[in-house]
């Protein structure tokens, strides 16, 4: 089971439920929120979705209305199980 590192005061609205669920994960190690920022489009709901890779890990992408929020994963979870984990968790999977 992993940690989620909560380290800021806001963060993308129903971020902190989903990645509390990803960390259940047994491939998961920690998550950890970080840069939240504006952005020009709109985006409806909660979308997350993986964006380049790290040593040991993954730099995910939370974007809701105008907002986006770079998130930290390390993991041994390849992108496609890593991005249908995270699709599975959004949907309700």
């Amino acid at each position: 089971m992993g940690r989620v590192v909560i380290t800021h005061s806001t963060y993308v609205e129903g971020l902190i439920p989903l990645l509390r669920k990803l960390a259940l994960h047994p491939q998961v190690d920690t998550i950890t929120p970080a840069v939240i920022s504006r952005v020009r489009g709109r985006c409806t709901g909660l979308r997350l979705r993986v964006s380049a890779p790290l040593i040991g890990g993954w730099k995910l992408v939370a974007r809701r209305g105008s907002s986006a929020q770079e998130v930290f994963l390390t993991t041994t979870l390849d992108r496609e199980a890593l991005q249908s984990a995270v699709n599975a968790l959004i949907n309700g999977d």
